[in-house]
């Protein structure tokens, strides 16, 4: 049994799938339908660790759910399953005991908590970058100021030096909204002209 169902039931071959359902349970095509319906996602479904390893090999998922039954009759195929999950949010379930409600309560905290770790990792290397481009540029004005303030330099050198500090100085208050209000921004009026 290996199916791939979109949030209508239907059989999908184009879409991307984001989730991949592990389990020999009998009529879970069922249940995978509604539960694809209600989390807006294309689901497969693999019955057995061939099929699964073959999927897995073939593209990427948001999440990797393995029924326990099969985890626990295979440990090994479970492992390799596992290892061939790529950056899937793994997720062991007992579907003989868990209903469709649960499924989709621990795939949806899954998927919650995966978006969330994305969210959060996305803001700090945005905030990396951003630190990294004013560091950059202060350290621009900083050197141009000085160089500007040294005796005896060529009139074209102080022409490129005093370009270069402007566009530094353009970049920073695009990059700083409170550039004017910032104490530590660098100012070229006491240079000079």
């Amino acid at each position: 049994m290996s199916a791939l169902l979109n949030s209508t039931g239907n059989p999908q071959t184009s879409t991307p799938a984001a989730a991949l359902i592990i389990t020999a349970t009998e009529d879970v095509e069922t249940t995978v339908a509604a539960l694809a319906g209600q989390l807006k996602a294309t689901i497969e479904i693999a019955a057995s660790r061939v099929t699964a390893l073959r999927l897995l090999a073939r593209r990427s998922y948001s999440i990797v759910v393995l029924d326990q039954i099969l985890a626990d009759s295979d440990p090994e195929g479970a492992e390799l399953i596992w290892k061939h999950g790529g950056v899937a949010i793994p997720l062991q379930i007992n579907f003989a005991l868990a209903g469709s409600a649960r499924l989709e309560r621990e795939i949806r905290g899954a998927l919650t908590r995966r978006r969330r770790e994305q969210q959060l990792a996305d803001a700090a290397a945005a905030a990396a970058i951003d630190a990294e481009l004013k560091n950059a540029i202060t350290g621009f004005l900083l050197e141009s100021r000085l160089a500007l303030a040294e005796e005896g330099i060529p009139p074209g050198v102080e022409s490129h030096l005093r370009t270069l500090a402007e566009m530094a100085g353009r970049l920073r208050e695009r990059l700083t909204p409170n550039a004017a209000l910032d104490t530590t921004s660098v100012s070229l009026q006491g240079i000079r002209k």
